[in-house]
């Protein structure tokens, strides 16, 4: 028999090896995963924030139309008081949503910006055309008639915004 006295440290050795290489390969690997859910719930609270963007700014467009315009206000008002209502409530409802262009692509917020201004461009159009002489149900016809004859650019709009939320979701 060899008297050695390394024999005992050299078995313990062997023995310890194998399980500190698994131990090594066990942490490795939860890390890993550990990162793949840390990424995976960062994606999911994005596209959160993302859809909710989408929901709200289709829900801009959508009382932007002409046709909802129209009906929303007193049918005793003037023209100017209702170019006037109509303008201040689009602003303000496009100021309460303007934080949502963070979630959009470039292109998605520019055909917004341009549906709401082509609406106000419209509005304010169909009063310098019609003048102060006309009654409001002489203005909104004419504003909608208007609107028709031109490119539906709220429709368009609203279906570039669903055609991008199905790409990125």
């Amino acid at each position: 028999m060899i008297d050695w006295p390394y024999f005992p440290y050299l078995f313990a050795l062997l023995l310890a090896v194998p399980f500190l290489i698994y131990l090594r390969q066990f942490v490795y690997s939860y890390i890993r995963l550990k990162n793949k859910e840390i990424q995976l719930l960062t994606v999911k609270g994005n596209s959160g924030h993302r859809l909710q963007a989408y929901e709200r700014l289709t829900l801009f467009l959508e009382r932007l139309k002409p046709s909802h315009l129209v009906t929303k206000f007193d049918r005793n008002l003037q023209p100017h008081e209702f170019l006037f209502l109509a303008e201040k409530t689009i602003t303000e409802e496009f100021d309460y949503n303007a934080s949502q262009q963070l979630y959009l692509t470039k292109n998605s917020w520019k055909a917004v910006l341009k549906a709401k201004n082509t609406v106000l461009n419209l509005l304010h159009a169909t009063y310098d055309k019609l003048g102060k002489e006309a009654n409001l149900e002489e203005f909104k016809t004419v504003f909608l008639m208007n609107y028709i004859e031109g490119e539906d650019v709220v429709a368009q709009t609203i279906e570039e915004l669903r055609k991008e939320n199905l790409i990125i979701n």
